[in-house]
């Protein structure tokens, strides 16, 4: 929900929600913090060391989170890292099939056993994300769910991990999952060395 917050308040409540973000296992328990982080961790090292590809899908703000973060696992982690919302790609397969169906459709060319799939959504209920999130697991790849809204969202219940953020801000829930991944590939970097580290911090002044 869309409220008014002076800018300090703002951030007193993007905060707020990060510290009280939520890692989920398969079975829907909850984990500790470091615990759910060390897991996500382990899923990018298991799909990396597999020679596996981690797939990223989202829609809108989402989208632009999974394109971001993409971009840092490649050029960070040292990943192989990719969305599927090329434009062409996504008009054609929503015209023909459905935008419910877009998602789905393309992971299922591209993904294979020991992939990894990071959906987002911040409420957790958009079709087309839960029918990707499917296709990931019928696959046989391992699933990351980021979510926020209401915590009974569907796409909770489906991952291999899942990370949930009690807040109903479209900004901060956003936001949020861009912190997390934004972590994750900052840790992944410091364990390839600090030149790795000192690569991406330039290209990041640079762009």
């Amino acid at each position: 929900m869309l409220t008014y917050r002076s800018l300090p308040s703002a951030a007193e409540a993007f905060c707020a929600a990060v510290r009280g973000g939520v890692f989920t296992d398969v079975e829907g328990l909850p984990l500790e913090a470091e615990e759910g982080l060390e897991r996500a961790l382990g899923l990018l090292r298991a799909t990396g060391a597999r020679g596996g590809t981690v797939y990223l899908v989202g829609n809108g703000g989402s989208a632009a989170v999974a394109s971001h973060a993409a971009t840092d696992l490649m050029r960070g982690a040292g990943l192989r890292a990719a969305t599927v919302h090329d434009a062409p790609l996504l008009t054609c397969l929503s015209n023909d099939h459905g935008y419910e169906r877009a998602y789905a459709l393309a992971l299922g060319r591209h993904l294979r056993r020991g992939d990894l799939v990071v959906a987002i959504s911040s409420s957790g209920r958009s079709p087309n994300i839960l029918n990707a999130a499917r296709v990931a697991l019928a696959t046989g790849a391992s699933l990351l769910t980021l979510s926020g809204f209401r915590g009974d969202n569907p796409l909770r219940a489906l991952g291999t991990l899942n990370y949930w953020l009690e807040s109903d801000d479209y900004g901060v829930v956003e936001l949020g999952h861009l912190f997390l991944l934004h972590h994750l590939t900052d840790r992944l970097a410091l364990e390839r060395g600090p030149a790795t580290v000192r690569e991406a911090c330039h290209g990041a002044a640079r762009a």
